[in-house]
């Protein structure tokens, strides 16, 4: 009967974690700065439009991009270039054109 006990008990301190659930992700949303998006010049709007008509799959780039309020930076290798949905897939993350900051490319892939 001991043994039963100090399960119950074990079970009972892991419990209290499970209340906790979402909070450091809610305390993480609190924190977070909503920003506007920013307008871009138009010579900028050309040097990204150059910028993503000369990328491959698997160059390796750094993005800055507005995502619901805030802007983020990757950098990784271009999985996939859709310009009829106009998004670029920097390995899972997808980031519309219109979306797009400033992009670097860091290394272009050996493909030709």
């Amino acid at each position: 009967m001991a043994k039963k006990s100090e399960h119950q008990d074990r079970a009972k301190i892991f419990l209290s974690f499970a209340a906790l659930k979402g909070f450091e992700e809610a305390l993480r949303e609190k924190e977070r700065i909503i920003v506007e998006k920013k307008t871009i010049s138009e010579e900028m709007r050309l040097t990204i439009s150059y910028r993503l008509s000369s990328l491959q799959k698997r160059d390796m780039v750094k993005v800055v991009y507005f995502n619901n309020g805030e802007y983020l930076e990757i950098q990784g290798l271009t999985s996939k270039i859709d310009p009829i949905n106009q998004e670029l897939t920097v390995v899972k993350t997808k980031i519309n054109f219109n979306d797009i900051y400033d992009l670097r490319v860091i290394e272009k892939s050996d493909k030709i």
